[in-house]
């Protein structure tokens, strides 16, 4: 029988990216983006927190763009202070690259199995479905659903 498990986030990730302030090398995303406009361009960044000190540092998003090119429904998004945009736009490679960050998931994620349990059986038949961009390895994803050590695996 096949079992379907699924990667679920439980918050945004952390931001990896060192602090100018106190040197520290985590942010928090908090879900607000900072809009800038300009005559007719636009600029746009998210706002992260530090771990340490809590000093704000932008990321940005949107640069120097003008404002016809710009979809309405992303607009919107921006200006409502949409966190589900937050969490697409952490994941963009394109974003991550632009502002040459990576996103630390540690404690970020959970596995849900379905509830079934799992001692005694030989083989066992599982489809992983992410609900977001996490990587986490195989051997992690086996030994959380079973129950066991990664050295067990």
């Amino acid at each position: 029988m096949l079992e379907n498990w699924v990667v679920m986030p439980t918050r945004l990730p952390l931001v990896v990216r060192r602090c100018h302030t106190c040197a520290s090398e985590r942010f928090r995303p908090n879900g607000r983006f900072r809009v800038n406009a300009n005559h007719k361009l636009l600029d746009a960044w998210l706002l992260v927190l530090c771990a340490g000190c809590g000093e704000t540092a932008k990321l940005a998003i949107l640069e120097r763009v003008n404002v016809r090119s710009i979809p309405p429904g992303l607009l919107d998004r921006l200006q409502d202070k949409d966190p589900g945009l937050a969490a697409e736009l952490l994941q963009d490679p394109v974003v991550r690259h632009r502002n040459h960050i990576a996103l630390d998931w540690d404690g970020a994620w959970r596995l849900d199995t379905g509830g079934s349990a799992h001692p005694g059986r030989g083989v066992l038949d599982v489809s992983v479905r992410f609900a977001a961009r996490i990587p986490v390895r195989p051997v992690r994803l086996i030994a959380e659903g079973c129950g066991l050590s990664r050295a067990e695996v």
